[in-house]
């Protein structure tokens, strides 16, 4: 076994000093025989660049149910007296009355608070880049997927129970 080793390393060396050629100038080139290159399987990167804060703010979005109590942090642009825009962050308290589309881009959330003995409602576009937070406040055992039927229950009726 090891005269045929020598064999194919004398033959190869053979091989690499018929590839040298002179040119015209009288410099020599060397070309050296061709390898077959083998192609890197690229590694799973470690860390593709999301921070935690990231991630704890994209996780409020999957966790908004109906029935829950909520405060939703928004911003407005308003112009004040001189033309100027200001940007401010208004909250709305309340309570979740549906949440519609999923995880699609244009999910949203309806919800609902009484402001001096009149129900509002807002819906919010989930992903909007106007909303800067959503709090969950007060979580309640609820049996159905939208709770319109809160809009016209009075006083006891309309009260949740609170989930332990």
């Amino acid at each position: 076994m090891s005269d045929e080793k020598n064999k194919t390393t004398e033959e190869g060396e053979e091989k690499i000093e018929e590839v040298v050629a002179e040119t015209a100038d009288n410099s020599v080139i060397a070309e050296e025989p061709k390898v077959e290159e083998i192609e890197a399987v690229e590694e799973p990167k470690e860390d593709d660049g999301v921070t935690v804060e990231e991630v704890a703010k994209e996780d409020w979005k999957t966790k908004i149910k109906p029935g829950m109590n909520v405060r939703v942090h928004q911003k407005i642009r308003e112009l004040n007296a001189k033309g100027e825009l200001k940007e401010r962050v208004q909250v709305f308290e309340g309570i979740v009355l549906a949440h519609k589309h999923g995880q699609e881009a244009g999910a949203t959330i309806m919800v609902r608070k009484v402001s001096d003995g009149v129900g509002v409602e807002k819906i919010f576009p989930i992903n909007s880049p106007n909303l800067v937070k959503v709090e969950i406040t007060k979580i309640s055992k609820i049996r159905r997927a939208k709770l319109f039927f809160l809009r016209f229950r009075r006083k006891k009726g309309k009260r949740l129970k609170e989930e332990k």
